[in-house]
């Protein structure tokens, strides 16, 4: 048993034949995919990103209402969609886990509420939740809870209202990447990490259920940024040299990983600081977190060359680049249209296209 997706807004049944779009809003950009049912699986409908101005969005809070509704306006002029499920960050999410009685499913929501004081610091009347349920006992269930003040799912469902969009869910953004890179029925724990445009996400998934989430001020941006200054290029010119040559040494005569080491070790120890307090703090019951097994890169810039071997070397553990595509399509005859480096960047969005065929 789990809930059908975080904050839904309608009951799935209502809707369930409206094919929706998933939009993953960040501070610079907003990236927007369909998936269509097909022979082996699905397969992309439309698809597209859209740039977001400096100032309207800052850390995951939309700074500038009236600019966003004018995005999404067009969005929905430029692509003709109604439908959405939208990412929320996990800097306005709170995330625990918890155990009750067994109760009927009616009544779980009430027991939690009861309890939501007890782990967050949003008054219940001001928060709103859902939930899903991690395992059970014979005299118990343990639930993972996701809890948001009210305010900030009120200013998105306006601002998307406002723009002609019917938002049929929210979600945290954790959870759609885990939708979208971990095979299903995939058992066991995994470290993933989501390298941005402006920052990182670093979440553990245990039997495909967010567990752990983190973010840190560091994004492929900073890389571009310090490329820019350093070697006196424009903002075009530096990012076209990270994407070539990423920290690969010699390439072309030019030492940029020496550039660009230095935040990429600051990645790196942000995301082993993570991997340690995991394995060190009990969980709930006092007993041991299970171990993490491995690490999934994925996000715009997780692609960058001899990133995934940096990190490996460091972290001892097996580093991969995520497959968005593994539960879309098992066709061999299957070619996206989004090239593999490039559908990094559309993970969230893709994993919240899922939640149309999905019921988790």
């Amino acid at each position: 048993m789990k809930s059908s997706a975080f904050f839904s807004i309608f009951p799935p049944t209502k809707y369930v034949s409206m094919s929706s779009v998933g939009i993953d809003i960040s501070d610079q950009s907003l990236r927007y995919v369909e998936l269509l049912p097909c022979r082996g699986g699905l397969k992309l409908g439309r698809f597209g990103e859209k740039k977001v101005p400096p100032g309207v969005m800052l850390s995951g809070k939309i700074s500038d209402t009236k600019k966003m509704i004018e995005i999404l306006s067009e969005l929905k002029k430029e692509v003709k969609i109604n439908f959405v499920r939208v990412s929320l960050p996990e800097e306005q999410i709170y995330l625990y886990k918890t155990k009750i009685p067994i109760l009927k499913n009616d009544e779980i929501k009430n027991a939690l509420e009861l309890q939501l004081e007890e782990h967050i610091p949003i008054s219940p009347h001001d928060a709103v939740f859902d939930y899903d349920l991690v395992k059970s006992t014979e005299d118990s269930y343990e639930i993972e809870v996701a809890a948001i003040n009210e305010t900030t799912v009120e200013t998105y469902t306006e601002i998307f209202h406002k723009a002609g969009l019917m938002p049929l869910s929210f979600e945290l953004e954790a959870s759609a990447i885990a939708r979208a890179i971990v095979l299903n029925g995939t058992k066991g724990t995994i470290l993933f990490v989501d390298f941005g445009e402006t920052r990182t996400g670093i979440s553990v998934v245990t039997d495909g259920i967010v567990q752990y989430t983190s973010t840190v001020d560091i994004g492929g941006s900073m890389l571009t940024s310090m490329i820019q200054k350093e070697m006196n290029l424009s903002y075009e010119q530096a990012e076209a040299m990270k994407k070539k040559n990423g920290l690969i040494r010699g390439t072309d005569g030019v030492e940029l990983s020496t550039v660009l080491l230095g935040a990429i070790s600051i990645l790196r120890d942000e995301i082993n600081k993570n991997f340690v307090y995991w394995h060190t703090h009990k969980d709930e019951d006092g007993n041991d977190r299970p171990k993490i097994e491995k690490i999934i890169l994925c996000g715009g810039d997780s692609n960058l060359k001899g990133l995934v071997d940096y990190l490996e070397t460091s972290m001892r553990l097996p580093i991969v680049l995520g497959d968005v595509w593994v539960n879309i399509n098992k066709s061999k005859e299957f070619v996206p249209e989004i090239f593999f480096g490039d559908s990094l960047s559309y993970v969230t969005a893709l994993g919240l296209a899922l939640g149309d065929f999905t019921n988790d």
